[in-house]
């Protein structure tokens, strides 16, 4: 396996692009003060949750409208200057780094809700509508969005990073929950992709392309999503454990016995230190298992039973319920506060996140070695994952500015994704390739494979002007 690229390695190799002073003009032109040159905007829209860092872009455009992104692309293409989407900055691999210069084109004004179809079970909504705002305007209809990534993510951001996140071992991630998208071309052009039903065998599935594809071949305007009834009853649950491995087995019976539990969070006893801390909680200080179940209050039930007694087996104890909206918020808190408490804990510090996942049978075998690896480093680290479809993520948190601190922390990253790789799993459950993995992404895939990306990307790119220097190298 080659050595991991770092965005330390790229950016070097990489020559910014001239951004003209006739294309600022031009969109200061059509856009007045919806197009920024401000150091500050320009810096705030140059970085992500990464611990990479790239010069800003020349610009932002603040779109409101499928026409103004369509103007803003044609323009730059016009130019050859490169256009990077940004929604809220959350992503964490570099996706949004100007890392060949050229405008950011900010899409979180596009925020409107577009159509609510409660009998289909499906929403239409702009790129900006964020997973909270979504939720909070349909829960009227009975009906919710079930993909929960942690931050509250834009929808165009994830359907471009094909997020998934706590409910995905019940409900599956944003590729098989995005129906249909509208999408700016490389050329300024928009095409639109699927439909409101629920399947299609019409030609190639150019929404699946599009769904993961990190900006990287068109802008995403308009996605089409399944939504699903809210549960008639949702139980949560706490669990403490003696060992990781004892919680990883315990989430592998589990699902090997095909209990449909909604959501299963593991929080490796740093991380539980961590959120005590911060949110001023008084978790006991072991590895845990956070869990919910949704369904009838039957159901829901014999649900939780049936994990309570599997815990039981490999020593789980101190299990928590909560059946109120309250109280299962409290009990989550753990879990959405983790990263921001990880980076609290050391005060200017960066983390690098993995993100790999492997088949469920090898979960154990993966994490435990990593675990033991991150030990014997010294390297401060959280882990938290959604193992119930065998997805963790380690945050090893570094000093930026310490080459020695970010040299340990990439070899431990080097070695997980190896580990990873050799069990059958991924380099990326749910984060994307950005810059940070365009390595691992040919020792995943093939040399093949990653070829006939790049002719898909030359293809529907040819100028190469879409989110450049990300996924993989041209």
């Amino acid at each position: 396996m080659n050595a991991p690229t770092t965005a330390a390695q790229l950016l070097p190799e990489l020559h910014l692009r001239e951004v003209p002073a006739a294309l600022l003009d031009a969109l200061k032109a059509r856009f007045a003060e919806r197009c920024s040159t401000a150091l500050a905007v320009r810096t705030q829209h140059g970085r992500d949750e990464s611990s990479f860092e790239a010069p800003p872009p020349a610009a932002v455009v603040f779109a409101e409208s499928t026409q103004d992104v369509a103007d803003a692309v044609k323009l730059a293409s016009d130019h050859d200057v490169p256009v990077i989407p940004f929604g809220v900055g959350s992503s964490l691999e570099g996706h949004l780094l100007a890392v060949q210069g050229g405008i950011s084109i900010d899409l979180s004004r596009m925020n409107r809700v577009l159509s609510v179809n409660a009998d289909d079970l499906t929403v239409t909504v702009q790129p900006g509508v964020t997973r909270k705002q979504l939720n909070e305007e349909i829960k009227s209809t009975g009906l919710f969005f079930p993909i929960d990534p942690g931050a509250d993510a834009s929808i165009g951001g994830m359907a471009a990073t094909r997020a998934s996140g706590t409910n995905a071992v019940r409900y599956g991630t944003m590729r098989e929950n995005v129906l249909g998208l509208e999408v700016v071309t490389a050329s300024g052009e928009t095409i639109r992709t699927g439909t409101r039903a629920r399947k299609s065998s019409a030609g190639y599935d150019l929404t699946r392309l599009m769904v993961g594809s990190e900006g990287t071949l068109g802008v995403i305007t308009e996605i089409t999503l399944r939504i699903y009834p809210l549960p008639e009853a949702v139980s949560a649950a706490i669990c403490s454990f003696p060992s990781i491995e004892a919680a990883v087995r315990t989430t592998i019976e589990t699902i090997q016995l095909g209990v449909p539990i909604a959501r299963v969070e593991l929080i490796d006893s740093n991380t539980v230190r961590m959120v005590n801390t911060y949110a001023k909680l008084g978790l006991r200080e072991e590895p845990m298992l956070l869990m919910e179940f949704h369904g009838s209050p039957a159901g829901v039930k014999e649900q939780a039973e049936t994990v309570q007694e599997l815990a039981s087996g490999h020593g789980g104890n101190a299990f928590e319920w909560a059946t109120t909206p309250e109280e299962r918020t409290r009990l989550w808190t753990a879990r959405h506060n983790a990263y921001f408490a990880a980076i609290q804990s050391r005060p200017g510090c960066r983390a690098i996140s993995t993100d790999t996942c492997v088949p469920i049978s090898r979960l154990a075998d993966c994490l435990l070695e990593s675990v033991a690896e991150a030990d014997a480093s010294g390297i401060p680290y959280f882990l938290v994952g959604h193992v119930g479809d065998g997805n963790f993520h380690f945050g090893y948190l570094i000093d930026p500015d310490d080459a020695e601190e970010r040299a340990k922390a990439e070899v431990l990253n080097h070695a997980l994704v190896s580990r990873a790789i050799a069990l059958e799993g991924t380099c990326s459950g749910e984060h994307g390739i950005g810059l940070h993995k365009m390595g691992f992404l040919v020792d995943e895939a093939g040399a093949g494979a990653v070829d006939m990306m790049r002719t898909i990307k030359r293809a529907l790119d040819p100028k190469n002007i879409l989110n450049p220097g990300k996924i993989f190298s041209l």
